[in-house]
């Protein structure tokens, strides 16, 4: 069907977006982790906005397995988010740029729309430790080739989206 990648800083009006842009056959598959209470908090005001019609999954680690298993046509399915499923793959020690292309090789053929919301982490000054380093960098390559492969780019800034690439998402 298509893929919508939805870019954004934080609170950026991104993960509201995306939400918009699920219609039918609506698959949430949230791949953030509840380490503190702030993080429960977060994940609660997200549950509240989606109503009973949410097929929900919560899935930190295997998202592509996780795609696998929902895809199919007429499905619309929401990942919130790519930010955070690369960090858990990172903390975990994994292969993120194969996990990354594992992703990408998915996207390139599902079946479902599929809208990922993602952060826009480049635009801020070079982190002073290895890791935010190493992190920025996968997260702005993740970025660029999921961007690739979808139909439709937006940028989110302020509660505004802006297109960046094709077609507007409907």
């Amino acid at each position: 069907m298509s893929v919508v990648l939805v870019l954004g800083g934080a609170r950026s009006g991104k993960s509201r977006y995306a939400e918009g842009l699920i219609h039918m056959q609506k698959h949430y598959v949230a791949t953030a982790q509840a380490f503190d209470d702030e993080m429960r908090e977060r994940i609660g005001q997200h549950q509240l906005r989606r109503d009973m019609d949410w097929n929900n999954y919560e899935t930190p680690i295997d998202l592509v397995p996780q795609l696998r298993n929902i895809d199919g046509w007429g499905n619309h399915i929401l990942v919130d988010c790519l930010t955070l499923w690369l960090s858990n793959l990172l903390l975990e020690g994994s292969d993120c740029e194969a996990e990354i292309s594992e992703l990408v090789e998915h996207l390139a053929s599902a079946k479902a729309r599929i809208v990922i919301v993602s952060n826009e982490v480049g635009f801020g000054i070079v982190p002073d430790n290895k890791l935010a380093r190493q992190f920025r960098d996968i997260q702005g390559l993740a970025n660029q080739f999921v961007a690739a492969v979808a139909e439709s780019v937006v940028m989110t800034v302020a509660g505004i989206p802006m297109l960046v690439k094709g077609p507007w998402p409907k």
